[in-house]
């Protein structure tokens, strides 16, 4: 029992050495497979083939997902295909997986530089911040720094005048809706008005109408009591000129 036992552990022993050496000899095959993917890509970038540079950095990412040189290489190939968004992301991942003080600052830089490209003005300028507590002596990331930071003071400006636009734009309108507002009160008042005087001058005329039509009749009245009076006399004459 006791020669089997040692006979055992010789065999495990041997098969952990075999599965090690299976293991270290798979690491190394995919370290140079991703490193011929990453020339690959080299060599495309550098001939402006940035699409299959991208490619060729993404199948480095296949075999290893956490490559600090992929991963920046590929936001290098995204940049210059005007993916600007998708390029700070890529500076930003890389930024987190190198340990390497120069690296991490060159990822915030590009990083900045994409964001300022994508119109996200305010975070590029943090980008080149970061970049510049690793790295104070860049001065392509200052000159950055300041040309992002005066982007952003004209934007303000330029929004707020467009505020003090809109705010005006608004008050003319509230103006202006005030203004038609009393013409149209105006012109009620001035129709209203006109309509009163029309009325008290149609009363006003039919008043005189009736107090003609009424001298008419007194006077119509008062010819014919003459001409009764008149026809009264004559037969009263006729009547004692008969008589006698």
């Amino acid at each position: 029992m006791f020669r089997f036992h040692i006979h055992k552990n010789w065999k495990y022993t041997i098969g952990i050495l075999l599965f090690s050496l299976f293991i270290l000899s798979d690491l190394t095959l995919n370290a140079q497979a991703e490193r011929k993917h990453i020339r690959q890509g080299n060599r495309e970038y550098s001939d402006n083939k940035f699409s299959e540079s991208e490619t060729s950095y993404r199948r480095a990412l296949d075999i290893n997902r956490n490559s600090p040189n992929a991963i920046f290489n590929t936001g290098d190939a995204l940049y210059r295909q005007d993916k600007f968004e998708e390029a700070g992301r890529q500076f930003l991942e890389s930024s987190s997986k190198s340990d390497d003080q120069s690296k991490k600052a060159t990822a915030f830089y590009n990083m900045g530089n994409s964001l300022l490209m994508a119109q996200k003005i305010e975070e590029s300028i943090e980008a080149y911040k970061n970049s510049l507590k690793l790295d104070p002596g860049n001065m392509e990331a200052k000159y950055n720094l300041a040309y992002a930071q005066d982007l952003l003071q004209q934007q303000q400006q330029q929004q707020q005048q467009q505020q003090n636009d809109s705010d005006d734009r608004k008050n003319d309108q509230k103006q202006q809706d005030q203004d038609q507002e009393n013409d149209s009160r105006q012109d009620q008042e001035q129709k209203q008005q006109n309509n009163e005087e029309q009325k008290q001058q149609q009363e006003g005329i039919s008043k005189e109408d009736a107090e003609r039509l009424l001298n008419a009749i007194a006077n119509d009245e008062k010819e014919v009591q003459e001409k009764v009076k008149e026809a009264k006399a004559a037969k009263a004459r006729v009547k004692v000129l008969k008589n006698w």
